[in-house]
Formats: structure tokens, C-alpha cells, sequence
């Protein structure tokens, strides 16, 4: 039984804690940059106390806005990045952090697509404070690029670019429309059962996702119909973090796949896509699995997660595609085609989905028709 695991340097979690980051930011320098997403405004306060230069992300980062980010952290002399936001920020300051000390492009780094170089240099002092409850990217060792003339998105990966502090303050998720509390929240979901499931899930990695699973299926509804549930936002951004912390130990799997070439192709959020796939790539790994391994542990571990999420210890392992399945609907998930996908996109995309690195952690190989199945029920 041989794993390790990895995580930030720091990890502070609780309501209040996000008044913190001036004096912990001062540790690492004077001349921050903080990343945000279009819009500044839940991250003003910070940003006024921190007298820093502020560097907006629009969408999902690809390789061009990663680069403007990094000629902004060099015109300053930046000594720590700082992102305030979701995922997308998260991942866009990971990046401009790593590529402002390491040079070259970020096509020179990125994986599948890209040049796959090693990244050597340690990056900028990082710190990630996540205003959504979902990606965990917080404590991830990669960052998600979209490559504009490649069609898809991949991912710088180092040990190096752990973030030196992780600041979880559940109070920055209180905000948060319903539908990006659904989105974010079953991306959170899908990166607990991914890791739980995986051929590289370790007993450390179990515990966090068991015990992240246990807080979605207690939360997630509640946070979607009441924003102001405070005990219920808290749940949420802990299961968060935990996804995160699962996935960069374990991996994910079949959900993940697909999100890469979908989300490089068309302009749908990362968690949106997710929630649309999830009770779907469930259902097909474990078709596969009693098909083909029906001894596989992941079986087992299907019927756990049942349990966990229907609140039934006699559940059978179909209740828990079927309730995610159901939560989806009352939350108001769109399906793929809302984003503009069509049938006659499917068979390239499946092509694409199955070279993905998350593909290569899921229980077992899925063919090209289960596959299909997948998405063509997301649509």
C-alpha cells in the first residue's frame, strides 16, 4: 500500500478568515498581483487592503490571457499572485505564477497539446482564496488552459505549483446564484466519487471523499434554495476543498474526460458541464463494471456512494446515479445541448475524450460506444 500525498503548503478554513490575507500575503512580499474574475467586486475589499495591482480574468483562462497576466506580474516586480475567485481564477493566477519564473509559453508546458515541458523553477509565492464552492483548485498541483487554436484544454502540472496557502473562507460563497452554487456544487460531487472510484484511490484519499460525499448529499439542495444557509454554505466549501485535495492525490475519471475537449470547444463553465455528465458517466462505469469486473472494488464502492447520498444503508448501487440524476433536475442543471452541442458533434468529441489524461484514472477503459452512450444521454 504504497501512495503519497500532496496538498498547499497551509491550509486556513473557516468564516472570517479571509481578513487574514494582507498580513499572511506581506509574508511572502510587497508587490502582489491579484487575479479576479470580471467582475472585482467581491474581491474589493481585499484588494484595497492589500494596495495591489489587480489583473481581471474574463471566462475560463486560455494560453493568451495567461500571458498577459504574466507580462502584468513582470511589469510590477510581483513576489506573491494572489487569486480571489473561482476555479477559473484560481487556475489562471497557478499559471501566471508558474510561467512568470519558469519563461516560455504556456503551450510549452501544457500537457496532450502542448510541448509537455518539466517545469523546474518554483513558481511565484501562490495563494488561492476561492469564492465558489466547487473545483478545490485551492490545493490542486495543475492548472486548466484552454487552447484557442487547439480547440480544447489542458493542463500545466507540477508538484511545484501546490500553493504555499489555501484560504478557505465559507463567508465568500454566500453570494452565489443558485445556478452557480448547482454547477459548482456537483462539480464539488463529481470530484469526491471520480477519486473514490479511481484505480489510484488510496485509504487517506477514501476518508476525504467519504466524508466530502456525506456533506454534498446533506448541503448541496439546501444551499441551492437558501444562499444564507450558513452551516449549509460551510458544508459545501469544505466538500469543495476535499474534492480538491481527492483529485490531485487520486485522480478522476470519465467526467472529467469529456469536460476537457467539451469546455475547450464551447463556451460552457467547467462545473456545468460536469453536473450534466455525472449521473450519466456513473451509470455507464458501473454497466462496464458488472459487464466486464464484476470483482472490481469500485463496484463496492459504487454502493457506498449510494448510501451516502440516498441517506440508506439497504440502497442498491443504481440509487446513487438515480439520485444525482434527480438533484440535477430540481436544481436545474441544462443539458448539453443548452451549451450548442449536437449529435453530430458527438463522435469527434468522444475521439477526443478518450486520449484525456483524466481518462487514464477511471475504473476501467471504457470503448468508444459506452462512451458515446455517455454523452449522447447528457445532451
Amino acid at each position: 500500500m504504497n501512495f503519497e500525498f500532496a496538498t498547499a503548503a497551509r491550509v486556513i478554513f473557516g468564516e472570517g478568515t479571509a481578513a487574514t490575507l494582507p498580513e499572511l500575503a506581506r509574508t511572502f512580499g510587497t508587490r502582489p498581483l491579484v487575479v479576479t474574475g470580471s467582475s472585482t467586486a467581491r474581491a474589493a475589499a481585499l484588494v484595497s487592503a492589500l494596495s495591489a495591482e489587480t489583473f481581471a480574468v474574463a471566462g475560463e483562462p486560455t494560453a493568451d490571457l495567461v500571458r498577459e497576466g504574466v507580462r502584468r506580474a513582470q511589469d510590477i516586480a510581483c513576489d506573491v499572485v494572489i487569486s480571489v475567485g473561482g476555479g477559473s481564477v484560481i487556475d489562471a493566477g497557478k499559471a501566471i505564477a508558474t510561467i512568470a519564473t519558469n519563461g516560455g509559453e504556456p503551450l510549452d508546458f501544457l500537457e496532450v497539446v502542448g510541448k509537455g515541458r518539466v517545469i523546474v523553477a518554483p513558481p511565484l509565492a501562490f495563494i488561492g482564496v476561492p469564492t465558489t464552492a466547487g473545483t478545490g483548485s485551492e490545493v490542486t498541483r495543475n492548472a486548466v488552459i484552454g487552447s484557442t487554436e487547439h480547440g480544447v484544454k489542458a493542463s500545466l502540472r507540477s508538484s511545484l505549483m501546490l500553493p504555499r496557502i489555501a484560504l478557505v473562507d465559507p463567508e465568500l460563497t454566500y453570494g452565489l446564484p443558485p445556478a452557480v452554487t448547482a454547477s459548482t456544487g456537483l462539480d464539488a460531487l463529481t470530484q469526491l466519487i471520480e477519486p473514490y472510484v479511481s484505480i489510484r484511490a488510496n485509504p487517506l484519499v477514501d476518508a476525504i471523499c467519504l466524508e466530502g460525499i456525506r456533506r454534498v448529499a446533506g448541503a448541496l439542495r439546501r444551499a441551492y434554495h437558501d444562499g444564507k444557509d450558513r452551516d449549509a454554505r460551510r458544508d459545501m466549501a469544505l466538500a469543495s476543498l476535499f474534492g480538491g485535495l481527492a483529485l490531485t492525490n487520486a485522480g478522476l475519471g470519465v467526467v472529467h474526460g469529456f469536460a476537457a475537449p467539451l469546455g475547450g470547444r464551447w463556451k460552457a463553465p467547467h462545473g456545468a458541464l460536469c453536473a450534466a455528465l455525472l449521473p450519466h458517466g456513473m451509470a455507464a462505469n458501473i454497466a462496464a463494471l458488472r459487464a466486464r469486473a464484476p470483482q472490481h472494488p469500485a463496484l463496492e464502492r459504487y454502493i457506498t456512494i449510494a448510501r451516502l447520498l440516498s441517506g440508506r444503508n439497504e440502497a442498491c448501487v443504481e440509487e446513487g446515479f438515480e439520485w444525482v440524476h434527480a438533484l440535477s433536475v430540481e436544481l436545474n442543471v441544462p443539458s448539453l445541448r443548452a451549451w450548442g452541442i449536437t449529435e453530430a458533434d458527438l463522435p469527434s468529441v468522444v475521439e477526443e475524450a478518450s486520449r484525456a489524461s483524466s481518462m487514464k484514472a477511471n475504473p476501467l477503459p471504457l470503448t468508444s460506444e459506452e462512451l458515446l452512450a455517455v454523452i449522447t444521454a447528457s445532451l
